[in-house]
Parts: C-alpha cells; structure tokens; sequence
C-alpha cells in the first residue's frame, strides 16, 4: 500500500512556474525523476531492458509512476492485474539465489522475462476493455520487441496512431526501434514530430537526446552538440519549488558527458548551480 500511495503522489497538480530566467521542476517531474534515477541504475550496463534502447529507462519510470493514476477510474481487478505484470516486467533477472525474504519472481534471461511479461500483459488486454486493455496492449509490445521485432513494430505503429498517452509512449518506442534498426532517417522523423506536439508524457529533455544520437550516427556534430548543451544547459538552471537547485538528471548528466567528449569548449561554457546568481 505505501508502494501504491507514493506512486499515487506522483500526479498532484503542478505548481506555477515563475518567470524566465530561472527554470522550475513541478511536484511530478521531481518524484519521476527520482524513480527513473532508481530505475537507471538498476539496468545500468544491461543493454536493452525492460522496454527497448535509448530512454527505455524514462518510459518505464513514466509508466510505472502513472499507471495508479490511469487505473484509478478502474475497477480493483483491472488494476491489480495490471500491477502484476508490471512487476514481472522488471523483476530481476539473476542466476544467483535471491534471499529467502525475497517472495517475487526471478528470471534467468531478459528474453525469459520478456516472454512471461508480455504474456501476462496480453491476457490483461483479453480481459479487460478502455484504458487498461491499451495500456496492457503497449506493455506487451515494448517486452515483445526483444523476441518477436516485426510483429512488436506493428502494433506499434498501429497504437501510435491514437491520440493519448499510450500512442505517445508507443511513437517514442517506434522510434527507438527504428534508430536501433538503423532507420536513421525514420527515427529522426518520429522524434521530430513528438517534439512538435504541444503535450507530451515523454519529456523533451529526452526525445532530444534520442534525436541528437541520431545526429551522431547520421555524421550531424553540429546538431547534436547544440542539442546537447541545451540539455544541459538548462539542467544547470534548474530549481525546485523551493528555489534550490535541481540535480541533474541522468539523461541531463549524459548530455554533458556527450559534449565534454563532443565539444569540451563548448561544455565548458556551462555554469554549475554554485555559479549561478541566486
């Protein structure tokens, strides 16, 4: 229940941003940026995870925080079962013995996981309809991508074509895959049309870091260095609600790395928060 109710924190309304210069972080960014920290470091070094490539990491932690809140106008079942195959979607994969107090369930592969993931998540999308069957359908097809590609790339795509979360987090996973397929052209498409809509689930911060790797891979430098001083440039100016300054996040910390090794100049012309004015 306090796994629940901490999740449940996560969509309180916003507080109002004041006015440029300084950038503030609502009450959601700052939880969801905590989890997918978490989150981050648990398959840090494991390649492809729960979900699939660059800002895997993000949709999970987006989703996992979310998915309270979707199935909050759901009944308890909808809900539990849902809960279910989220957490053998990223129960450990180990072949090491677990402690005795550790009542979950273990994996020995990722496919291993992937398999039963997805297969629990397709049963939750027969059973039940609305909101929970789309959300269990994208479940199933990010866990799918590691053992079944074409058939996950086409649901994909025909989940994307909604107009709601679900086909938000299914076009920034289209677009992953595609990057990963070596579709550059494709990729830089999807993530360019994400960063024109008005709303999205998926921050900025993070399709522009998936679009500038793309730069990279297509030889664009310059691109990509300007997209990523701009992440973390505005990492740098970040405050809380409380006005102190922000740590940065992990995608923030890899976009300064990228450019230190990219273009040290460049990076060097970025102010820490003990730099700023306060």
């Amino acid at each position: 229940m306090a796994r629940k109710k901490r999740l449940q924190e996560v969509s309180q309304t916003p507080e109002e941003k004041p006015k440029e210069p300084v950038f503030y972080q609502d009450a959601f960014q700052e939880k969801a940026n905590k989890q997918i920290t978490e989150l981050s470091k648990k398959v840090e070094g494991k390649g492809k995870t729960v979900l699939y490539a660059i800002g895997a990491v993000v949709v999970a932690g987006i989703l996992i925080a979310l998915v309270y809140t979707w199935n909050s106008r759901s009944g308890g079942a909808a809900q539990a079962a849902l809960g279910r195959a989220i957490e053998t979607s990223i129960s450990p994969v180990t072949s090491q013995p677990l402690p005795p107090t550790y009542k979950g369930k273990a994996f020995k592969t990722e496919r291993e996981r992937a398999e039963a993931a997805a297969a629990e998540f397709k049963k939750v999308a027969e059973t039940y309809s609305g909101d929970v069957r789309e959300q269990a359908n994208y479940f199933a097809a990010v866990n799918r991508l590691s053992f079944d590609r074409a058939a996950a790339v086409t649901e994909l795509e025909g989940l994307s074509k909604g107009s709601g979360v679900v086909a938000t987090l299914s076009k920034f996973a289209l677009g992953q895959a595609k990057q990963g397929d070596g579709k550059l052209d494709e990729a830089t498409a999807i993530y360019q049309s994400l960063l024109e809509a008005k709303d999205s689930v998926v921050s900025k911060e993070s399709i522009n870091m998936a679009l500038a790797s793309v730069y990279e891979k297509q030889g664009k430098q310059t691109e990509a260095v300007d997209i990523y001083f701009k992440i973390a440039e505005r990492s740098a100016s970040l405050k809380d609600s409380a006005g102190k300054p922000v740590p940065p996040t992990q995608t923030a910390r890899d976009a300064k790395t990228k450019l230190q090794t990219l273009d040290p100049a460049k990076a060097a012309q970025i102010k820490e928060p003990s730099q700023l004015p306060s």
